[in-house]
């Protein structure tokens, strides 16, 4: 099952006007591999991205998650994949675990277990304010 094909991107191309975005895109993931766009400003990296989840509409291509065309509406597939922008605004006056209480909630199924995992693993202090976390840069 590890050659499975989980996310195949054909042809995918996007225009703003005439200033191209990205153009042409093929690609293929398969289950267990990570990928990671690298390059310059102005590469495409956002714009690929942006376009794979359906937050802004391509010019042409498809994306294809698990073998289905992925689009705007469907829900089934967007129930399996997660975003993290780099533009993320949190509440600045919230502490961790009040960030973490309230997206817990978003989840149709318990996240509580997993949640307390990954705090562990990150060493997150909960009772800090979001204000004071890093960016990481």
């Amino acid at each position: 099952m590890k050659d499975k094909v989980v996310i195949r991107i054909e042809g995918l191309t996007k225009y703003y006007g005439k200033i191209r975005g990205v153009e042409n895109l093929n690609l293929e993931l398969k289950k267990g591999e990570i990928f990671g766009f690298i390059g310059p400003n102005g590469a495409g990296k956002s714009t690929t991205i942006r376009s794979i989840m359906n937050l802004i509409n391509k010019t042409s291509g498809k994306v294809l998650i698990d073998g289905k065309e992925f689009n705007k509406n469907d829900v089934e597939i967007k129930e399996k994949i997660g975003y993290l922008p780099s533009e993320i605004h949190l509440y600045d006056d919230f502490t961790v675990k009040e960030m973490l209480d309230y997206h817990e909630k978003f989840y149709k199924k318990n996240i509580h277990k997993r949640r307390e995992e990954l705090v562990n693993i990150l060493q997150l202090d909960e009772k800090k304010s979001i204000e004071d976390l890093s960016l990481g840069i």
